[in-house]
């Protein structure tokens, strides 16, 4: 409930406080008062847009503030969501716009984004004028209308939780089927790419092993001769270096005796030539082994020539890439293989899925058929109360696929003569009839749901008499569930007024400012009676003002 509005630098507004109670608030005054700038500075509270020419003196900001009571909303959740500091009783929302229209939101003295503004605000006031008339017209706003007399709350979210998944498992199948078809395109030629790496049977680091023999082969005379010079030198029969350090560790062994600074030194050269004859025999061994194989050559060769092709094709630069590139190869083709089998899980996934989705598509579309028929029932004699003698309605219902909303399209056809032919609103209703029925939907949704505060900005334009007592008397029925504040220029209406609030404009030195004044009962009637009467309100204005209280108290 909506329990303070501040406004502060506002368009005709320097400073302005309204308190706002229970039941029926009616807004008055005479045409150019102010009503509609008082209604603009509470729309930017819901979050719409902010302009900095409604900024009244541009060394200040733009505030407005406003208060409610929260007590009967479940929004401890959201608040939390959201990381907004909750109070149990009181929500404070704040917006402020510089000269530059730069704007800021806040509730709670939280600075918030402007979505969640929106999504705050829009649980906590509902405003109604002939300019959201288009509403009725809108297919979701239809649906609504019988969700909320259904009472599907509960049913809609756990449809849409079943929804969602069902949506996302479709979302995957897609995916992996077009990866499935693009890789099924591609399959030939991975198994091509795939037997040729399968022939040539690499091993890891194979190219370096092929080029070490490939070199050692091509040389085979070259290092056979250069094999026998050192094991010629190191172990010839004449005068080799073996034999020659023999001779060096004799003569070592034998100063020794006399020569203490070498001593150790005929150990040293021992092991030296152990050490050498180890490398003699060892060389000798190798020279045996080596055999010119030019066979063998060819061989190496051309498998050096098979491994050089494909690293060429494949832009490798080593055995080692190659390998990798086999192993990405085979990947894919693995991926391919169980592609069928990973379709064939998400299909069964989203057949059993469909299934939920499809039992509770169909539980709610029984439900909103129900909430048809008794729509129809309330609609047409309340309509019938506001003017509209020979309203004829009725509710088209059509299958669709599983959307966010079900798997139902309805579609709502007035005709407002007799014998006419049952169309949509927007093709057969004035915009005054409009805001009559939205009146009267408003009413029943009310019977049976929690709305927030709503506001009505001269959704009586057009009518007057009886209808206009009427539309006051719905108000008054609407109020007693929930807050309700009217914008009128009907004294029918007004005369139904819990709260009547006047608007009105006052010139001071320099300018010409809007004010609101809370009315007594004595001004009350004085209000009544000048809007039965005009300017100059006489007695039997005044008599006919109470009167008209007096039959709707």
């Amino acid at each position: 409930m909506l329990t303070r509005l501040h406004i502060s630098n506002y368009a005709l507004i320097d400073e302005l406080e309204i308190k706002f109670d229970n039941g029926l608030t009616i807004i008055t005054g005479e045409t150019g008062a102010g009503k509609s700038i008082i209604l603009g500075a509470l729309s930017l509270i819901l979050g719409e847009r902010a302009e900095a020419r409604s900024v009244r003196n541009p060394e200040k900001k733009v505030v407005v503030e406003a208060s409610f009571d929260i007590s009967a909303y479940a929004l401890e959740g959201f608040f939390a969501e959201n990381e907004i500091d909750f109070w149990e009783e009181e929500c404070i929302v704040r917006r402020e716009i510089s000269a530059t229209g730069r704007s800021r939101a806040f509730v709670n003295d939280t600075p918030v984004t402007i979505s969640v503004l929106k999504d705050l605000t829009s649980r906590l006031v509902d405003i109604h004028s002939q300019h959201s008339n288009m509403l009725l017209s809108k297919p979701a706003f239809q649906l609504s209308v019988l969700d909320s007399i259904a009472d599907n709350k509960e049913v809609v979210s756990k449809y849409n939780v079943e929804y969602v998944c069902y949506k996302k498992l479709q979302e995957q199948l897609l995916e992996k089927q077009n990866e499935y078809e693009k890789s099924r395109a591609e399959e030939d030629y991975i198994r091509f790419q795939l037997n040729q790496f399968a022939d040539l049977k690499l091993t890891e680091n194979e190219d370096i092993e092929l080029e070490n023999l490939q070199k050692k082969l091509s040389n085979v005379s070259e290092i056979k001769q250069n094999l026998w010079q050192i094991s010629s030198t190191l172990n010839g029969e004449e005068n080799s270096i073996l034999e020659q350090l023999k001779v060096v560790a004799q003569r070592i062994q034998s100063t020794e005796r006399n020569l203490s600074e070498i001593e150790g030194m005929g150990e040293r050269v021992q092991s030296a030539l152990v050490e050498l004859k180890d490398i003699a025999q060892s060389v000798s061994y190798v020279d045996d082994q080596l055999v010119d194989d030019p066979r063998q050559l060819e061989e190496v060769e051309m498998r050096l020539n098979s491994i050089y092709e494909l690293e060429r094709k494949h832009n490798a630069a080593s055995v080692n890439e190659l390998l990798a590139i086999q192993h990405k190869f085979e990947n894919q083709l693995s991926l391919i293989d169980n592609s069928e089998n990973q379709i064939a899980e998400i299909e069964a996934k989203l057949k059993t899925q469909k299934a939920k989705v499809k039992e509770l598509a169909l539980a709610l579309s029984e439900t909103r058929k129900k909430a048809a028929q008794l729509f129809v029932a309330d609609l047409q004699p309340l309509a019938q109360t506001l003017g509209m003698r020979n309203l004829a309605f009725d509710i088209k219902f059509t299958a669709t696929d599983y959307t966010a909303n079900g798997a139902d399209a309805v579609e709502f056809l007035f005709a407002f003569n007799k014998n006419q032919t049952l169309l949509p609103v927007k093709d057969t209703a004035s915009g005054g009839e409009i805001s009559r029925l939205m009146l009267c939907i408003k009413s029943i949704i009310a019977r049976s749901m929690s709305l927030p505060t709503i506001i009505f900005d001269e959704v009586d334009t057009g009518v007057s008499g009886d209808v206009a007592n009427k539309i006051g008397e719905m108000m008054g029925e609407i109020c007693k569930r929930i807050q309700v504040l009217a914008i009128t220029h009907l004294p029918q209406v007004a005369a139904h007024a819990h709260h009547h609030l006047m608007v009105y404009k006052a010139d001071d030195e320099n300018s010409t400012l809007t004010h609101v004044k809370a009315l007594n009962e004595e001004e009350h009637v004085l209000e009544i009676a000048r809007m039965l009467s005009g300017k100059d309100v006489n007695q039997a204005a005044i008599e006919n003002a109470k009167s008209l209280i007096g039959i709707n108290k």
